[in-house]
This record gives structure tokens, C-alpha cells and sequence, in this order.
């Protein structure tokens, strides 16, 4: 059994641990390209990790050093809201363009619909007779 000089108790912590600053679940691979660029730019130090082969571990990205942490984020944030004001612009087309620049795709769904909602509904309409 270990004395109790094995156990060093009063040494501090490791001080300078890796900081998670971008997650990358659910992140296009063009924006995830341009965060590391972005590190890159700016030279702060980066490693990257993936979410494994059953998808249950951290992806994201980290920076090395806690002082680059704050910069980090800044370019980040800064890069998120410019993204998000360019796509703040773009029109999304409504229900009714959409089905009327594909009418035959449009009608044959709707025929589906039907039919399943034909079927789901019969036993109830049809329930006494």
C-alpha cells in the first residue's frame, strides 16, 4: 500500500488546458473549413477532434493556449454573424412556388397523401356498416 508521500495532494492543477471554442456536430464542412482557416490566419494554435466511429465523442475545435481563448472566440462570433447577415438576405421560395416549379412531383406526393389518408381513415368512416 502506497504512503502518504505518493499522494501529493497540495500540487496544483495543470493550468493550461486545451478550451473547446467551436463545436463542429451539425456545422457544413465549408463553415468548419473557414474556422480553421481562420485560426490559422491569426496563427492561434488549434487541434481538432472527431466525434469517434459511434458519433458519441466531442467534435469541435480547441485552442491550446487560454490566452488565445478570448481571440478565438471573437473571430469566431465575428465570422458567425457575418454568415448569418449574408443569409439573412436570401429569399426562401413559398409553399405554392415550390410546388409550381415541380407540378408532377407536386401532384404525384399529394396523390400519395391521399391515398394514405384514404386508407388510415377507412376503418373509422366505414366503422358500423
Amino acid at each position: 500500500m502506497p504512503g502518504p508521500e505518493c499522494l501529493n495532494l497540495s500540487r496544483k492543477p495543470q493550468t493550461n488546458m486545451a478550451k473547446l471554442v467551436f463545436r463542429l456536430k451539425y456545422v457544413p464542412a465549408e463553415e468548419a473549413e473557414a474556422v480553421r482557416s481562420l485560426l490559422h490566419e491569426h496563427n492561434i494554435p488549434f487541434y481538432e477532434t472527431d466525434a469517434g466511429n459511434w458519433g458519441i465523442s466531442m467534435a469541435g475545435i480547441w485552442v491550446k493556449e487560454n490566452a488565445d481563448v478570448e481571440q478565438a472566440r471573437r473571430l469566431i462570433d465575428t465570422y458567425q454573424q457575418s454568415l448569418a447577415n449574408e443569409n439573412r438576405f436570401e429569399e426562401t421560395p413559398s409553399i405554392l412556388e415550390s410546388l409550381l416549379q415541380r407540378p408532377v412531383i407536386s401532384l404525384l406526393a399529394l396523390a400519395f397523401l391521399a391515398v394514405i389518408l384514404y386508407f388510415s381513415l377507412k376503418p373509422f368512416i366505414f366503422f358500423g356498416q
